[in-house]
């Protein structure tokens, strides 16, 4: 059992690393690509994405599930929005860290600088996307809880990162290193809390 989780782990890194190579190497084109397909009625639904995938909706939706769970009396799934909860603000904090130690310039700030600039400055807090590192920590606990269903909301925060990037918040590195800190963020949650809460008919 402990090969077999080493095993997912180090497959789960290398996919990782490849992913994050080929980000940093697609940033430019995947922007110039954004560029090019431009247009109002996108870049508004996008704008609209943007704005309501923030960190305050999906608090406002994991307490109310989480009301909803206690007050039917579910131990398990109490549990679980608390996990989601508490996965979405440790990866929101990590993403918010990095941004101020490692400043990057958005790709719609005209800058002669890719790497650097002001560490409290928004317009250089590029470097992770905290929308997509807390949705994809938030969203990714249900995976481990009800696969199905979490696969299935995974959606959200892709949609979230896809907005993001269209808008010139972030490039595409910015998202996928997100991706795998809100994935990593949610597993170690996942393992610590949902042990023994996972269900045969999780898969």
């Amino acid at each position: 059992m402990k090969r077999a989780a080493i095993f997912y782990w180090l497959i789960g890194i290398a996919i990782a690393a490849v992913a994050i190579g080929a980000a940093f190497y697609l940033d430019d084109t995947v922007w110039h690509f954004i560029l090019e397909h431009q247009n109002h009625a996108m870049r508004s639904f996008m704008g609209n994405v943007s704005r309501f995938g923030d960190w305050p909706s999906h608090v406002a939706l994991g307490l109310l599930l989480l009301g909803i769970a206690w007050r039917r009396g579910s131990k398990k799934w109490t549990r679980v929005f608390l996990s989601m909860l508490l996965a979405m603000a440790i990866a929101g904090i990590a993403a918010d860290v990095v941004k101020r130690a490692v400043p990057r310039a958005r790709p719609s700030v005209k800058s002669e600088l890719r790497w650097g600039g002001p560490r409290f400055n928004t317009k250089y807090h590029s470097f992770p996307s905290g929308h997509v590192a807390a949705s994809m920590a938030f969203f990714g606990v249900l995976v481990f809880a009800r696969r199905r269903i979490g696969l299935a909301s995974l959606s959200i925060p892709i949609l979230i990162g896809l907005s993001r990037m269209y808008i010139g918040a972030h490039y595409l590195s910015d998202v996928v290193c997100a991706t795998v800190l809100g994935i990593l963020c949610a597993a170690i949650v996942a393992h610590v809390l949902l042990r023994k809460h996972r269900t045969p008919n999780a898969q």
